[in-house]
């Protein structure tokens, strides 16, 4: 087998959310360039079709399932819509996110509610319900993103961080239980990317001065820049790979 067949995601149907801008975004384009049709799940119809315009210049066919995933009633749904479209999923990409800052003694219940609702809850059911398809037939890659926050507290973002320590824990169960059946659970933990969910944190000069005091690289990434890593995991190239935090972050976790 050649290096471009194990790399190839030709014909496969790769389901991402949080696929209209940023890292989802990126990670859509990367998929769809390694062959894979895309089915595409944001809030946001509006925003949904000008990524389904990019991906379909690619070559690949592409549709879009405007979803809320803070609504997690609607996940099986959600998932029963991109089976009836395109038979099966096998490739699923956790990415969709949100978060709130605030000091932990005046952090709101529903903000929390809401960061792991959308973080993880919405991670854990949709892994189930499309996991579940994936065991029965013994084949299926799920790429989960995780953070940096993943491995440390964080600072004024209790709730994100308790999310993304959960989408670690949840990715190594998964793998623990499905890797035997044909099924590879893996994650993604970005560092500083160039986002809109980033900017307010990317607009400080201080906060900026201090991040890149720590990062090795001595620059922030970009959504192109997980997008390799999210082929690589969902290609038969990371068939032996199960349970695992890639972290894609400048060097960041190295200091």
């Amino acid at each position: 087998m050649t290096i471009s067949h194990l790399f190839s995601l030709e014909g496969r149907v790769a389901l991402v959310t949080g696929a209209s801008r940023g890292i989802g975004k990126g990670i859509a384009v990367g998929l769809a360039s390694a062959g894979a049709n895309l089915a595409l799940v944001a809030r946001s119809e509006s925003t949904l079709i000008e990524a389904q315009r990019e991906i379909q210049a690619i070559g690949v066919q592409a549709e879009i399932f405007p979803c809320d995933l803070n609504e997690t009633e609607n996940i099986p749904d959600l998932v029963a819509a991109v089976d009836a479209s395109y038979g099966q999923i096998d490739i699923l990409v956790n990415n969709a996110g949100t978060t709130h800052r605030d000091d932990a003694v005046d952090f709101p219940e529903d903000r929390w509610d809401d960061v792991v609702r959308v973080n993880l809850k919405s991670v854990w059911l949709l892994s189930q319900q499309v996991g579940r398809a994936m065991v029965e037939r013994g084949s299926g890659k799920i790429v989960n993103i995780a953070s940096l926050l993943s491995f440390s507290g964080g600072i004024r973002a209790s709730a994100y961080a308790a999310s993304k320590g959960g989408v670690a824990q949840l990715t190594k169960a998964l793998a623990n239980e499905w890797a035997s059946k044909g099924v590879n659970v893996n994650a993604i933990a970005p560092g500083y990317i160039k986002t809109d969910m980033a900017s307010a944190l990317l607009n400080d000069p201080v906060r900026v001065a201090e991040l890149m005091n720590r990062i090795p690289v001595g620059q922030f990434g970009t959504p192109d820049d997980i997008a390799g890593a999210a082929v690589f995991l969902a290609s038969e190239a990371a068939s032996y790979v199960h349970g695992h935090i890639l972290t894609v972050d400048g060097g960041w976790m190295a200091r």
